[in-house]
């Protein structure tokens, strides 16, 4: 079998997906030391769930991944893991320590394609998708 492909115990797999999503009314907030801070995140809670993000791009008004998820995991569970406690994260940099959900940071919804063989061709819109702006919110 190729190598392309993960093994858990009784499967063998190559599930990628192209998720986007943007912060409550799309506001321009990720810039900073959120967006330095932010991909750190979203690689430690994809480790949790046994995923691994391949290519992710942080623009000011939403997220671009190219994320491999385990066959054995909903991908809606596993955005709504990372939106959840990146949330918190966000609440916790912003010096809200305590009793905060995170609820007022994501919209609710995203975007999500399936990857086949194009894999190179979405890791290359992603890593494109700066544009004017310039500076580098890779992760």
């Amino acid at each position: 079998m190729s190598e392309t492909y993960q093994r858990l115990a009784h499967s063998s797999w190559d599930c990628k997906y192209h998720v986007v999503f943007v912060p409550k009314r799309r506001r321009k907030v990720l810039f900073g030391q959120a967006r330095r801070k932010l991909g750190e995140v979203f690689h430690a809670l994809a480790r949790q769930k046994e995923c691994q993000i391949i290519e992710g791009h942080l623009l000011p008004d939403h997220v671009h991944m190219c994320i491999a998820i385990p066959p054995k995991y909903p991908v809606a569970s596993v955005i709504g893991f990372l939106k959840g406690k990146s949330a918190i994260a966000m609440a916790r940099l912003c010096g809200k320590e305590r009793n905060f959900t995170g609820e007022h940071f994501w919209a609710r919804g995203y975007a999500v394609s399936t990857v086949g063989f194009e894999l190179e061709q979405v890791r290359k819109y992603i890593r494109e998708q700066e544009g004017a702006d310039g500076n580098s919110g890779s992760f």
